[in-house]
């Protein structure tokens, strides 16, 4: 291979290399100058680190015998100042040969035309760095067709395969970028982040497609998009903090931004003592530098950054620093790079030194004595020229065949026809990683993933935590944070609600929500939603879902029923003790006297009464249920249809003693059982129709004792015996007691001898006290949590009560005489009906003539009542 390097002064601001085929390169070699100036300092990594790696490029391909044999790639670099006009203006020599110049107007002096030598065609352009100026060459270079290979261009924009066609790049575009962050944001559990961004191209559009990215992956929402301006105003980092403070939920930021702006936010963040507090999470501009975190190390602490995968190329590396003056003169800012590198000053005709600043003796080393480290973008600069060597070298095989240098349909290369062999190309680059274009002339992504660590570490500084090839590795356990804890921290709008709690969305932002308590008798039916449990059930403590309601009813060992059953028993030995004296003495005068038949009736009525409670107390069942319904009415309806019998005989004899000497109708025993039996008669047959329009069955009442508490809330087993089936069962009973009670006042006047009608004046009277008072009892309780206890208590107590004051003043007088002195039991001399009443009438017309005076004189009178 032939290699004549030959340095061109004819364009002070570009390198010439000779070669069959050239190849155009971009690099920031300056800084933008002040206003008016294009240019400023020399940048040495940027500028200097990756243009030499271009030129060593060059040098492997040309000395490699596979790669473009007998072919020589020469080279036309151009400084871009890292400003977009000035590379524009630059890059206008690329197409210098493809513009047709009319020159037939032009004539030499001597009247000959003139010899223009033909400016040097490029076939393709290596850069630019900054995306800015790409996107400004691209413009140019597709009008031209000449294909370019971008080595740092990450702007998303620039995969708009309709505008930059001609257009690829070896590093991945900032929208892999941001897919990487949004997956490490998600597996940071985070939801709820803000954004930081550089304003221009790089910032903004990396935000956009993090935004775009976040919105269609879903679940992770925007707290705020700040911008960083261009120019920033005193005190603009300060209102940028406040501005994320009024989020305070959202610590993670994502920041695209240029470190003089990271550090600058990194430092307002210090100062605002929110030291730990942010999280952020930093695009390939912060990378692993240290240049943005330099003293702001707490703030940055635990900072997430991202940087496409390199690897340090050893070869540059022996290559760049073995350069000196005497071997590298064909870069030509490679003096000013010297100077700079080494802090001296090289002696120029004409120019004098600055004594401040020591001269150049040229025997420096790079490495040796200034600070060397490659710069990041190195081994994507050799991987850009590699794959337009490749695709010249694929291009050279197809169009010439066999043939020694480039043949003629080479001769000009055809823009278009190059770029579809380097959109082909797939070979392994510098760092052993394969480099390939898709269809958008992108390179895959390939991304480092550093934390910024300072505990628990040797020295302070970035430790790769994992990486992004398409698809998310992180490595969480070895991740730390502010003063190296290992606890995550969270970035979310609303921390999730816990169990019981339903989410409300706030409106517009899909990760904010307020956690509503399922309250009263509802349970967690989903994430959003609350619903109320089966009228049967309550909901579990935890509200997730319902649970039965628990049954109750009345045990026999409460206090509710001890005190009723206690009278009941009390109740049913007194009554049987009367039953019993009255059966052994069957045909005393005093039992007789009592009238035998309808005391039996009546001690039956009693009886039952008592019985009752029992009944009332048993668990509910069909069977029980059904003798509830039968026996509640029916104890006091024999009770009290007996004593109203008995009143009305006692009424009916002396009010028809008043008028004549005849005894009325239906004062016999036999009548008076008739009667009495028909009155029972009646509650009987309201009962079993009852039975038939309504058969006896158990229910469960949730309603009655279902408190705002649910814990609290209670079944309640009872019969189907609402209170007002329960008084209308009692009704008759009472409308018989009243009756009763009605007839006992109107037989007030009858003498005391007439044993009957004063003690069942008085029973009645009592029991209407008594059912006056259960009245207000069993219906005030309704509200009451002890609501059924009560009501059974009260009516069974207010029956037992009853009874026992009818058994008190009816029986237990007799008892008394019949057991401790039955001397007084005797038979006393008979007398007729007629004298019975005439008494009778003697002793109303005395008590009508002195209230005071109600003694019925000495006549003692005892009525026959064996007729």
């Amino acid at each position: 291979k032939s290699k004549g390097y030959t340095r061109l002064h004819s364009h002070p601001h570009s390198i010439k290399i000779l070669g069959d085929i050239t190849l155009g390169g971009l690099f920031p070699v300056h800084s933008r100058g002040p206003a008016g100036v294009p240019c400023g300092e020399i940048k040495k990594e940027k500028g200097i680190h990756r243009m030499e790696a271009m030129l060593y490029a060059l040098d492997q391909i040309n000395s490699d015998p596979e790669l473009l044999p007998n072919i020589t790639l020469g080279a036309r670099i151009l400084d871009t100042c890292s400003r977009d006009t000035y590379a524009l203006e630059q890059s206008l020599t690329f197409v210098q040969a493809l513009i047709q110049k009319d020159t037939s107007d032009i004539r030499c002096s001597n009247g000959e035309q003139p010899i223009i030598r033909k400016p040097e065609r490029v076939v393709g352009v290596i850069g630019a760095s900054g995306s800015s100026v790409s996107i400004m060459v691209a413009n140019v270079l597709r009008l031209f067709e000449i294909p370019q290979i971008s080595y740092a261009s990450t702007a998303p924009e620039l995969s708009d395969n309709n505008r930059y066609d001609f257009f690829s790049r070896v590093v991945p575009p900032d929208s892999y970028q941001a897919q990487a962050m949004v997956d490490i944001v998600k597996a940071l559990g985070w939801n709820y982040v803000s954004t930081l961004a550089s304003e221009g191209n790089y910032g903004e559009s990396g935000v956009d497609a993090f935004v775009q990215i976040s919105r269609e992956a879903g679940g992770l929402c925007i707290a705020q998009s700040i911008k960083i301006p261009r120019e920033p105003k005193p005190g603009e980092f300060d209102k940028i903090i406040k501005r994320l403070m009024e989020t305070p939920n959202a610590r993670g930021v994502i920041i695209f931004a240029h470190e003089d702006d990271i550090k600058q936010v990194l430092e307002a963040a210090r100062k605002s003592n929110l030291t730990g507090h942010f999280k952020f999470v930093g695009s390939d501009s912060w990378g692993a530098k240290s240049s943005p975190i330099l003293d702001q190390e707490e703030v940055a602490e635990g900072a997430v950054t991202i940087l496409p995968k390199r690897a340090s190329i050893e070869g540059f590396d022996q290559y760049f620093t073995t350069r000196s003056l005497e071997n590298n003169r064909r870069n030509i800012w490679f003096a000013e790079f010297w100077e700079d590198d080494f802090r001296c000053k090289l002696t120029r005709p004409g120019i004098k030194i600055d004594p401040e600043k020591k001269k150049c003796t040229g025997k420096e080393r790079i490495g040796r004595d200034s600070h060397y480290e490659q710069e990041g973008k190195v081994q994507f600069v050799i991987d850009a020229v590699y794959a337009m060597a490749h695709a010249l070298h694929n291009m050279h095989q197809d169009l010439c065949p066999g043939a020694t240098g480039v043949c003629d349909k080479m001769d000009p290369v055809e823009g278009r026809l190059l770029l579809s062999y380097i959109h082909s190309v797939n070979f392994n680059g510098s760092a052993g990683t394969a480099v390939l274009f898709n269809e958008n002339g992108d390179a895959p992504g390939r991304y480092d993933i550093f934390q910024y660590q300072m505990t628990n570490t040797t020295n302070p500084g970035y430790r790769v935590i994992g990486q992004w090839t398409n698809n998310l590795r992180l490595n969480v356990e070895d991740m730390q944070w502010t003063g190296g804890s290992r606890q995550m921290p969270d970035s979310v709008c609303s921390f999730p609600c816990r169990s019981g709690e339903r989410k409300k969305m706030v409106k517009g932002v899909p990760c904010c929500w307020h956690c509503e308590l399922c309250d009263g008798y509802q349970f967690q039916a989903d994430e959003f939603n609350c619903e109320m449990c089966p009228f049967d059930m309550r909901p579990t403590l935890n509200r997730t879902a319902c649970r039965p309601t628990p049954i109750i009813k009345l045990e026999w060992h409460s206090p509710w029923a001890m005190i009723p059953l206690f009278l009941a028993i009390l109740g049913i030995l007194a009554t049987l003790f009367v039953i019993i004296t009255f059966i052994r003495f069957n045909d005393t005068p005093i039992v007789r006297a009592a009238g035998r038949e309808l005391s039996y009736v009546l001690l039956t009525g009693i009886f039952l009464i008592y019985l009752i409670t029992f009944l009332m107390i048993a668990e509910p069942g069909t069977v029980v249920c059904a003798f509830r319904r039968l026996l509640l009415g029916l104890g006091m309806c024999i009770t009290y249809s007996a004593m109203l019998t008995k009143t009305n005989r006692i009424y009916r004899i002396f009010e028809q003693g008043k008028k004549s000497v005849t005894p009325p109708k239906f004062i016999s025993p036999t009548s008076q059982l008739m009667i009495t039996f028909i009155l029972i008669s009646v509650q009987v047959v309201g009962v079993f129709i009852w039975f038939g329009v309504m058969p006896p069955h158990t229910i469960v009442d949730y309603e009655e004792q279902r408190p705002p508490n649910p814990d609290l809330a209670q079944g309640i087993l009872k019969c189907d015996m609402s209170d007002l089936s329960l008084i209308c069962c009692l009704s008759y009973s009472i409308v018989l007691m009243v009756t009763c009670t009605v007839y006992a006042v109107k037989s007030r006047g009858v003498p005391e001898t007439f044993n009957e009608a004063k003690p069942i004046g008085f029973t009645m009277y009592t029991t209407c006290i008594v059912w006056l008072a259960f009245v207000p009892i069993f219906f005030g309780t309704a509200q009451s949590t002890e609501k059924m206890f009560i009501q059974t208590t009260t009516l069974t107590v207010s029956m037992s009560l009853s009874a026992s004051v009818s058994l008190g003043m009816l029986y237990i007088p007799k008892v008394y005489v019949i057991i401790l002195h039955p001397e007084q039991n005797v038979q006393k001399r008979k007398r007729s009906f007629k004298a019975v009443v005439q008494a009778a009438t003697m002793s109303s017309r005395l008590s009508q003539k002195s209230i005071n005076d109600k003694q019925n004189g000495e006549t003692k009178i005892e009525p026959d009542r064996t007729q």
